[in-house]
């Protein structure tokens, strides 16, 4: 982590390493300000901007993602494998969905699709994969 940070020119801080552990301890993808909230147990002066910086430089070294949304905060996540995700769209909770990733299924849509968007001057690099959805009640 050290290395990552101060290679892209970010120092490495206590406030940094402890925000990192905390995404690479919790099974759900918190947003700034649970990480804070949790963080805060451990550093009790941090404030909620230096949990904001401390994601900032996670997320532009590669170490952790932010996955955005339009209807609330942004979560966190620090797994850098290529994984899906699903979202309830009650609560904004994003969990990892435990099924394999396929890494050929872009070659499975209509080879039409990707044929237009090249012609549109857009290559398609890659994708990312969200569920959505509510907790079904009992």
């Amino acid at each position: 982590m050290r290395r990552a940070l101060e290679k892209a020119g970010w120092r490495f801080t206590r406030q940094r390493e402890a925000v990192h552990a905390y995404l690479c301890s919790v099974d759900c993808h918190p947003s700034a300000e649970q990480v804070y909230l949790a963080v805060r147990q451990q550093l009790p002066h941090i404030s909620l901007a230096t949990v904001y910086k401390s994601l900032e430089a996670l997320v532009d070294v590669g170490l952790a993602s932010k996955l955005a949304d339009t209807e609330g905060p942004a979560r966190y996540d620090c797994r850098n494998d290529a994984h899906y995700h699903f979202r309830c769209l009650e609560t904004g909770e994003v969990h990892d969905l435990e099924t394999p990733y396929d890494p050929r299924l872009l070659d499975k849509l209509d080879p039409r699709l990707v044929a237009s968007l090249q012609t549109q001057g857009f290559e398609v690099t890659g994708y990312r994969l969200e569920l959505l959805g509510h907790a079904v009640r009992a």
